[in-house]
Order: C-alpha cells, then structure tokens, then sequence
C-alpha cells in the first residue's frame, strides 16, 4: 500500500508567546516492511532553527525553535510511505516461561546484541509501572507452557472484549490502575495496559505510535482529516523478534498499519512536544489524514 499522510497540530494562544522550542516525532520509520519515501515540514511562523536528528530508539525526530511573536503556531507534516504486508509468524512456539527465563539470563553465551537491547524493555517507566493487580489480569492469558505470541493475543483479545474504548474517560496522564479498575480508555491506554501486564511477568514489550487507515462504510464518503493517531504495542519472542499487537482492535497490524516510532512507552514517542515561553491560555487542534495514492 502507498499512502501521504498529512497530520496538523495547530495551538492557539491567549496572549503572545515570544519563543518556543519543539521536537517533532512525524516522520515514519524505515522498516523491513515499510518505507518512508519522504516527509515535509510546513511550520508556520518560519523557524528560525530547524535540525533533524535520530533518537535513542532510532526514531527521526525534527527540532525546530521560532523566535518571532506569534498567537498561533501551525505543524504540519506530509509523508509519503510504502507498506508491505507483514507474514504471520511461522515459529512462535517458544513458550512464555522459556521467553522469560531467557531474557533474566546473564549468561554472556545467550545475550545476543537483539537479546541485550530488548532487556530495557522489560523495566518500568514513566507511564507504564508493574504491580500485583497487573499480574492477576495477565495471569488468566499466560497459563502454564503456553507459547508467548498465542498467550498474548488471548490477551489483547481479553482487553478487546473487557475495555470500553471512551475517549472522555482519561487523558494521558491517567494512571494504569484506573484503567484497569473501569475498564475505559482510548488506544494508548490499552497499549501502556497490555504492556504493563507483559512487563509485570518479566517479558518484555515496546509502545509503539503511529497510523491506521480507516475505510468509511460502504456508500459513505471518506472524509479527509478524520483519522487519527494510533498506539499499539510489540512483544519481544525470542524466535523470531519483535511482534506488533494491536488490542483496540484485536489484530495483528497488518499493511493498513504506518509505524512513526517507539519507545517504552508515550512519553518517549510523543507526536509533538515542546517549551513556549508566554502564550497565557491555549487550545489545541489535531488533524490527521491517511490516504491510499
């Protein structure tokens, strides 16, 4: 599938802001599946500094800074990407014990540079803590010799089935534990969930943001600028590496899927983040666009 992505941020501000300072995570990945054939930047007011760089995690990240007052800044990215399907994984037996035992092991003969770098992903971070309550929702999942892709797609077939997806119910700085109390939240909320629960049982799981293509019902026109930001997560399977999930939906991510970026968790991934100094009040606006070419 070949697609332009068009994703616009616009902040409207009370008062002037006299200088803002910006990272941008906008731009796809470039993946055995997917490339990114090019992205362009329309940033209005011009910036006065614009660098690209690559992060810890690899993912392109834009810093720009604008030094002329301004009461409204405009973010827009245009990327056009190739996906190709992703096969199914044809030798996922590896059981979950064995998964784990694998990556607590120490052992200089088993550590892998793949095994060493997936072993930062098994520790709590900002928005994803381990606990008890976590281990009892997973454990239901993650039954005695079960192989580790089948025992977590019954678990984001579980959180599927038990979540209501609301996004009135939390923002991002909701905790975990009231997500799992209510059972509400958006994608972000059941990726950091499903996460969690891997991470509690010593396995180790990335967040990843990105893109779905939405197709309009039948008879119905597709309206540009209606789709939106997308989470998911991957679990680490030792036989055959990193594995996408998606439990908002219940599948596999397949070529509808556009992967921008990973990291622990959101905080590390997030679209757009940065310092204003000045502005008083803002609001804040998000159009995003995924059309086939």
């Amino acid at each position: 599938m070949n697609y332009r992505i068009t994703h616009t941020t616009t902040y409207h501000y009370s008062q002037a802001v006299g200088l803002c300072q910006n990272q941008a995570r906008l731009q796809p990945r470039n993946l055995a599946h997917q490339r990114c054939l090019n992205t362009r930047f329309v940033i209005t007011p011009t910036p006065s500094d614009f660098q690209e760089f690559d992060d810890y995690f690899g993912n392109r990240t834009a810093y720009f800074a604008i030094q002329q007052a301004h009461k409204e800044l405009t973010v827009t990215a245009i990327s056009d990407v190739c996906v190709t399907a992703m096969p199914m994984p044809s030798n996922a037996a590896i059981t979950w014990e064995a998964a784990r035992e694998l990556l607590s092991s120490d052992s200089h003969a088993l550590l892998t540079p793949e095994l060493l770098e997936a072993k930062q992903f098994l520790l709590d971070s900002a928005m994803v803590t381990a606990s008890d309550d976590l281990v009892a929702y997973a454990e239901a999942s993650f039954t005695k010799d079960q192989s580790l892709f089948q025992a977590t797609c019954d678990l984001t077939q579980r959180i599927y089935h038990d979540f209501t997806y609301d996004p009135s119910f939390t923002t991002i700085a909701t905790p975990l534990a009231t997500v799992l109390e209510h059972k509400r939240g958006v994608c972000q909320d059941f990726a950091h969930l499903a996460i969690a629960c891997l991470r509690s049982l010593g396995l180790a799981a990335r967040y990843i943001s990105g893109y779905l293509e939405t197709i309009p019902a039948p008879g119905t026109p597709r309206l540009v600028g209606a789709d939106a930001s997308h989470a998911w997560l991957a679990v680490y399977i030792p036989t055959i590496g990193w594995q996408d999930f998606d439990p908002t939906n219940n599948k596999i991510p397949n070529d509808q899927y556009i992967t921008l970026g990973w990291g622990r968790d959101f905080a590390d991934v997030t679209p757009l983040k940065g310092i204003a100094y000045g502005g008083g009040q803002h609001s804040l606006s998000v159009s995003v666009d995924v059309a086939r070419r």
